[in-house]
C-alpha cells in the first residue's frame, strides 16, 4: 500500500483524531452511536450512495432502533487515499463500525489483521441472516478470503463475449451463438475474417490496456484452462493453464489476422475498440456488462449503438474444452465489486452487524437502486428489477453463479502488471512458453520466491 508523505500522514492522523467516532461509543444520553464510512459524498464522488445512506438507511434504521443514532463518515477522495485512511483507522483500533471497501482490498486487510471474519465480530446470528440464501455462492466470494466471510458484497458485474449479429449474419454464423470451446471462438473469427470483417476478435492485451487486459482477457482464459491466478496460498506460475491462455492470445495475434496487434499497444486502444465495435468493425469483443450498460447504451453511451438491442448478442465465455474450467465448469467469468465489512474494534459489534445486515436487505438494496436497472448481489432483487433488461438479467442468472474474483492481496497489482506484460510479449511475437517463463521469473521476485508459486 502506498502511504502518504510524513507531513501528509501527520495531517491524516490529525484528521482522524477529529473525525473517528471511536467505533460506536455512547452519546451520553443512554443511546448508542454507530458510524458508516464510505468513499462517497453528497454533491461529489459516488453522490448517489451518500444520499442513500443519509436519506434512507439512517432514518429507516433509526426507526426500528430508537436507541441507536447512526452517523455517516463520507469521503470524496482518490481510492488510494481512502484506503490509507481506513487502514490507519483500523490500525489504531478506531474508525467507523461499518466500512465500505473495494473487494480487491479484503485479503490485504485481513492479512494485516485490520478486519476479522463476520462471525467473529457479529456473533452467531451472522450465519442465520436471511440474505445468504439470496446471494449466489460465487458472488459471496467477493467478500471471502481464505474460506472465511469478511464482508457482504454490494453489487457485482460479469464478463462475457459480445458479438455483432449483423457481421455474424454476413459470415454465415448464427444470430444466437454460444461457443462451447476456445476452438469455436477461433473458428468464428476465421469465418468473420473471410467475410471481410476488419477485426474479427478483440481480446484486450498488453500494458496499455492496464487492468482491462487482466480482467477481460487473461484471467477468464486462465479460469477456462482450469486455474486461478492465486489459490491455496500460492500463485499460478508458468504452468500449463497459463501457457494455454497465452497460446489463445497467439492464435489471435500471432499472424492469423484475427486480431489487431497495434490496437493493443495504443494508449487509447480500449476506447478505440469500443468505437470500432459500435461502427461494425469488430466481430467479437470480450468485456464486462459495463460495455452494454454504459458504452454502447443507445441514449447516453460512450459509443452509443441505436440498434444495440437488435444488433448485439452476448454469450458466456467457454472453458478451453467442456468441463475444463475451474470447478469443472463448462463456462467461466470474472467479476469485481465492493463490499462492506465490520470494524472488529467496534464497541457495539452486534448492533453493527444489525446495521450491516439491514443495509444489505432486499428493501435497502431496492432503495439504493432508486429505479435504476443495475445488477445487485441479491437474487430476489435482481429477479424484480432486471426484467426490463434481458442482458443484465442474463448476467445475473447465467454468469454470476459461475464467476470468480481477483485475489484481494497486496501484491496482486504487481502480479497483474506482470500478466499484462506476458500477453504483450505474445502479441509482439514471443512464444507462449517464452512469455510464461519470463512471467515466472518476474512472479518469483514479486511474491517472494518459487516456494510461493504452483506449477
Amino acid at each position: 500500500m502506498r502511504l502518504p508523505s510524513r507531513p501528509a500522514l501527520i495531517g491524516v492522523i490529525a484528521a482522524l483524531a477529529l473525525t473517528s467516532c471511536g467505533s460506536g461509543g455512547g452519546s451520553g444520553d443512554g443511546s448508542v452511536t454507530l458510524t458508516i464510512a464510505a468513499n462517497s459524498i453528497e454533491g461529489g464522488k459516488n453522490a448517489e450512495s451518500a444520499q442513500w445512506i443519509k436519506q434512507w438507511v439512517i432514518p429507516e434504521f433509526e426507526k426500528s432502533h430508537p436507541n441507536v443514532k447512526v452517523l455517516f463518515q463520507g469521503s470524496g477522495v482518490d481510492d488510494e487515499q481512502y484506503k490509507t485512511r481506513i487502514a490507519l483507522d483500523l490500525k489504531s483500533r478506531t474508525g467507523a463500525d461499518v466500512i465500505d471497501l473495494d473487494g480487491i482490498w479484503v485479503g490485504e486487510f485481513a492479512q494485516a489483521g485490520y478486519i476479522k471474519p463476520l462471525t467473529e465480530v457479529g456473533g452467531a446470528t451472522v450465519e442465520q441472516w436471511e440474505g445468504w440464501a439470496q446471494i449466489p455462492q460465487a458472488v459471496q466470494g467477493l467478500g471471502i478470503f481464505d474460506g472465511k466471510k469478511y464482508g457482504l458484497p454490494q453489487g457485482t458485474d460479469g464478463r462475457v463475449l459480445f458479438y455483432n449479429k449483423t457481421l455474424f449474419q454476413k459470415a454465415g454464423l448464427p444470430a444466437t451463438w454460444q461457443p462451447a470451446s476456445w476452438r469455436d471462438i477461433i473458428d468464428a473469427g476465421a469465418r468473420l475474417k473471410t467475410a471481410g470483417v476488419p477485426t474479427p476478435i478483440q481480446l484486450n492485451a498488453g500494458t496499455a490496456m492496464g487492468e482491462a487486459t487482466t480482467m477481460q482477457g487473461l484471467l477468464p482464459l486462465l479460469a477456462g484452462a482450469g486455474a486461478e491466478v492465486y489459490t491455496g496460498g500460492k500463485w499460478t506460475g508458468a504452468a500449463q493453464p497459463l501457457k494455454d491462455a497465452l497460446g489463445f492470445y497467439q492464435q489471435i495475434y500471432g499472424g492469423s489476422g484475427l486480431g489487431d496487434p497495434r490496437l493493443q499497444q495504443e494508449a487509447k486502444g480500449r476506447d478505440k475498440s469500443f468505437a470500432q465495435f459500435a461502427e461494425g468493425k469488430i466481430g467479437i469483443l470480450a468485456e464486462s456488462d459495463y460495455f452494454w450498460r454504459s458504452v454502447i447504451e443507445p441514449q447516453a453511451g460512450v459509443a452509443p449503438m441505436k440498434d444495440r438491442d437488435q444488433a448485439v448478442g452476448y454469450a458466456k465465455i467457454p472453458a478451453k474444452e467442456p468441463g475444463g474450467g475451474i470447478r469443472g465448469q463448462d463456462f467461466v467469468s470474472m467479476s469485481g465489486g465492493a463490499v462492506r465489512v465490520l470494524n472488529p474494534f467496534s464497541k457495539n459489534p452486534r448492533l453493527a452487524w444489525d446495521l450491516l445486515a439491514f443495509m444489505h436487505s432486499a428493501a435497502a438494496t431496492k432503495a439504493q437502486l432508486a429505479g435504476q436497472v443495475r445488477i445487485s448481489a441479491r437474487t430476489d432483487v435482481n429477479d424484480e428489477v432486471l426484467t426490463a433488461d434481458p442482458m443484465l438479467k442474463y448476467i445475473a442468472d447465467e454468469v454470476l453463479p459461475l464467476t470468480a474474483y481477483r485475489p484481494g492481496v497486496a501484491v496482486y497489482p504487481q502480479v497483474s502488471t506482470a500478466l499484462q506484460e506476458a500477453t504483450a510479449a505474445v502479441v509482439a511475437g514471443r512464444s507462449p512458453d517464452q512469455a510464461a517463463t519470463a512471467y515466472q521469473s518476474t512472479l518469483e521476485g514479486i511474491v517472494g520466491g518459487a516456494a510461493n508459486i504452483s506449477g
